[in-house]
């Protein structure tokens, strides 16, 4: 037990998570706390973060900060605010993200607008804000949630796509500038993973779960529980020497296919 406590515990870290009442952002926020950081709550609906504290139970280890991080002041804010409650902060997810389904000739600038400044904008500026404060406290771990369309095309979320590729490109950037601050930068890049976003956009639709199921090597989607260990990973003293990487939890959807896959 001591050596998984010295390579994997987070006792003692601060971890922000946002979008964290999302399907993928509590699992990854439920997981920090019980592997013994404070984990920072961040969303935009007090009411939905103060129901996943609730929910896992740990008073002493969830803080709620509820904030709309679509602009550079708002991230400052946010990131001064837990300097100025708790004194560091050593882990940063940027999870938070929206998609809309549609064929690209119908992308309005509207559309085009809102994904970018949840997808892109609040990464970017978080990132930023984030950088000075984890320095100063000796390094720290960001950890970029990406998406297969990081990697491959997929129709109907043009917009989407091309956010979750530019931030797998920024995480090998940041890697690359802030080594020298002992901060490691990463992607973890989901495959289908069945949440309540995607159960009304994607899982709901029996052509699409058909497409994944005789796609995915695994033949099945996964779930946030898939993410954890690689989420645990990232954040943990055990990826010191791990950074600028695109981590794919695909169930075997990158590695290829086979017609003798089952439908």
């Amino acid at each position: 037990m001591a050596i998984l406590e010295s390579l994997f515990g987070l006792e003692g870290k601060v971890a922000l998570v946002t979008g964290a009442s999302g399907g993928i952002g509590s699992a990854i926020a439920k997981a920090y706390a019980e592997a013994g950081a404070t984990v920072v709550l961040n969303g935009t609906r007090r009411e939905k973060l103060e129901a996943l504290a609730e929910e896992i139970g740990l008073p002493d280890k969830t803080v709620i900060m509820p904030a709309d991080l679509s602009t550079p002041e708002a991230c400052k804010g946010l990131i001064a605010q837990i300097e100025s409650e708790l004194g560091r902060l050593d882990i940063l997810v940027n999870n938070a993200g929206i998609n809309r389904r549609k064929p690209f000739e119908d992308f309005t600038e509207e559309d085009y607008r809102t994904i970018l400044s949840v997808n892109l904008d609040g990464v970017f500026f978080l990132s930023q804000a984030v950088h000075p404060l984890m320095k100063k406290n000796g390094g720290g771990k960001i950890i970029q949630i990406g998406s297969m369309t990081s990697y491959v095309g997929i129709g109907n979320v043009g917009v989407y796509g091309m956010t979750k590729s530019a931030i797998g490109q920024l995480a090998k950037t940041l890697a690359v500038e802030w080594a020298k601050d002992n901060i490691q930068v990463n992607c973890l890049c989901p495959g289908f993973i069945v949440t309540p976003l995607t159960e009304a956009g994607m899982f709901s639709d029996e052509k699409k779960v058909k497409w994944i199921l005789g796609r995915v090597p695994a033949h099945r989607p996964g779930t946030p529980e898939d993410l954890l260990g690689v989420a645990l990973l990232l954040a943990s003293p055990a990826s010191s020497y791990l950074t600028g990487q695109l981590i794919a939890i695909d169930g075997g959807f990158l590695a290829g296919g086979s017609w003798d896959n089952p439908f």
